[in-house]
């Protein structure tokens, strides 16, 4: 009788593990809490599908006739900046959520629970990741139907792909960094979008570099978001340059050691007020 029932005793006792185990677990129960509110709130979702969708037919529209691109269509040179362009301006929402999370209060509740303080953050960005895929899709069927024709390999789309979602993964911190430094929602989404347009307009997404004045032309060749389209234009049009995308990904890297720790320092700064 007592062996059974230290037996099954032992069965129920809590497993121990490691406490990064544990801080992923966290990080990912609140990403399925993200995910799980979009079918509850479907606008979210209608803008996230629209927005990338109404973008590609616009400018594809506009610019197709007038712009001449050597050696391919114009729909093929400008899909890859659409792809990139489509991710950076979904980032801006998840500083949009930490704010909204603060304002009602949720991220102190969090704070009470025993759970990894970091998962407050990174819960977000791993669902923001989920919801760039489906921003991926979205651009890449919208292309296709417009006639674009990727030349690379099935290879080279799944690198591109991975490239888009390490992008996504960076400005997804950094709007997180933005919506922890502003006091208010309408803030955030003002200044979600200002930081943005430079580095997307000014860059190589709808003409080639080489079409701009010189002032702009040096700007557009050495800022991240140009090479980041760079590289995704080459692996999608089998024109892959192991120098562009060697570049991209260490701005990318770069980018997270930078705005990772201010992001954590900024949370801590907002939840000790």
């Amino acid at each position: 009788m007592n062996n059974s029932r230290l037996a099954a005793s032992q069965r129920i006792t809590p497993q121990a593990r490691p406490a990064l185990y544990w801080t992923l677990a966290d990080a990912l129960v609140l990403a399925k809490r993200q995910l799980m509110q979009i079918p509850r709130v479907p606008d979210e979702l209608v803008t996230a599908t629209l927005q990338p969708a109404i973008i590609v037919i616009l400018f594809s529209t506009m610019f197709g006739g007038a712009i001449t691109v050597p050696g391919g269509s114009y729909i093929n040179y400008l899909m890859p900046g659409m792809f990139v362009q489509s991710i950076i301006f979904g980032s801006a929402t998840t500083g949009v959520g930490v704010a909204t999370d603060l304002q009602r209060g949720v991220i102190d509740r969090f704070r009470s629970l025993p759970m990894a303080q970091s998962a407050i953050l990174t819960g977000r960005v791993f669902a923001d990741l989920i919801r760039s895929l489906l921003i991926i899709f979205v651009t890449w069927v919208v292309g296709l139907l417009l006639g674009f024709r990727p030349e690379g390999t099935p290879v080279a789309w799944i690198a591109a792909t991975g490239l888009l979602l390490l992008i996504s993964f960076v400005l997804s911190w950094i709007s997180a960094l933005v919506g922890l430094l502003l006091n208010s929602v309408e803030a955030v989404q003002q200044a979600g979008l200002i930081w943005l347009i430079p580095f997307v307009f000014g860059s190589s997404v709808f003409v080639p570099i080489d079409t701009l004045p010189d002032w702009l032309r040096v700007f557009a060749q050495h800022q991240p978001v140009s090479l980041m389209m760079d590289a995704v234009r080459g692996l999608l049009l089998n024109q892959s340059d192991v120098s562009t995308i060697s570049q991209a990904i260490l701005w990318c890297i770069g980018l997270l050691a930078v705005f990772i720790p201010l992001a954590v320092w900024a949370y801590e700064r907002r939840a000790t007020r």
